[in-house]
């Protein structure tokens, strides 16, 4: 009788052990469930923070990086020819320009007009010969005679001679609208008097201007 007496103090002490026991552990938990965020959670959605309560901060995205695009077209290479004078020169006839390059730098690019399809520019390598501050073009230099319907005598200032053969990059601005667009030439460069000027001034003889993607097939070399 006495062991069952014992017995059950020992099982009453055990529970209220125990109730004590749950108790301070609800007690050392309060604070941390007094700052957490009261979530309300329905299965299959989402947790649905209820507005007042504090939150945790988002974590903050990383930026995307900016699309790549390909390179636009910009200075054209610089020809593979030899230079004496450390000047070198490219007309292109694809974007109507003249790009000139001293000792490896860019140092200027200008609009031009070439020669028309009836009239071409031959492509290839020319080289700054004499320089004429005004000049009269006459066609019958290259046998077309002046009165003819191709004939011409036209007045030039500007004049730098690239050929033997009449070819010269001059100042024209009667083609001042067509200089960047389009070819109005009877073979030669035309630029603005600005630009004919600058070559008048800057360019030494013997500089090489490659002439590149004309109609007018190979020049000679005279």
């Amino acid at each position: 009788m006495l062991t069952n007496k014992r017995s059950g103090r020992t099982r009453l002490f055990t529970r209220l052990l125990t109730t004590i026991v749950g108790v301070l552990a609800v007690i050392v938990s309060l604070p941390a469930l007094a700052s957490a965020a009261p979530v309300t959670v329905i299965p299959g959605l989402p947790p649905i923070e209820i507005p007042g309560a504090p939150t945790t901060p988002k974590p903050t995205p990383k930026p995307k990086p900016a699309p790549t695009t390909e390179d636009t077209p910009g200075t054209p290479g610089i020809p593979n020819v030899k230079t004496s004078t450390g000047w070198i020169a490219l007309a292109e006839d694809s974007t109507h320009t003249i790009t000139w390059w001293h000792n490896g730098e860019v140092v200027k690019t200008m609009p031009i007009s070439m020669g028309t399809n009836a009239h071409p520019t031959p492509n290839g390598v020319y080289h700054t010969r004499e320089h004429y501050r005004d000049m009269y073009m006459d066609s019958s230099t290259y046998g077309v005679p002046v009165d003819s319907a191709e004939g011409y005598r036209t007045y030039v200032e500007y004049a730098t001679r690239m050929s033997n053969d009449g070819i010269f990059i001059h100042a024209a601005p009667w083609s001042v609208a067509q200089q960047g667009k389009s070819n109005a030439s009877h073979g030669c460069i035309n630029v603005s008097t600005a630009n004919g000027k600058w070559v008048f001034d800057n360019i030494p003889r013997g500089t090489p201007i490659v002439v590149r993607g004309t109609v007018g097939g190979q020049y000679d070399g005279n």
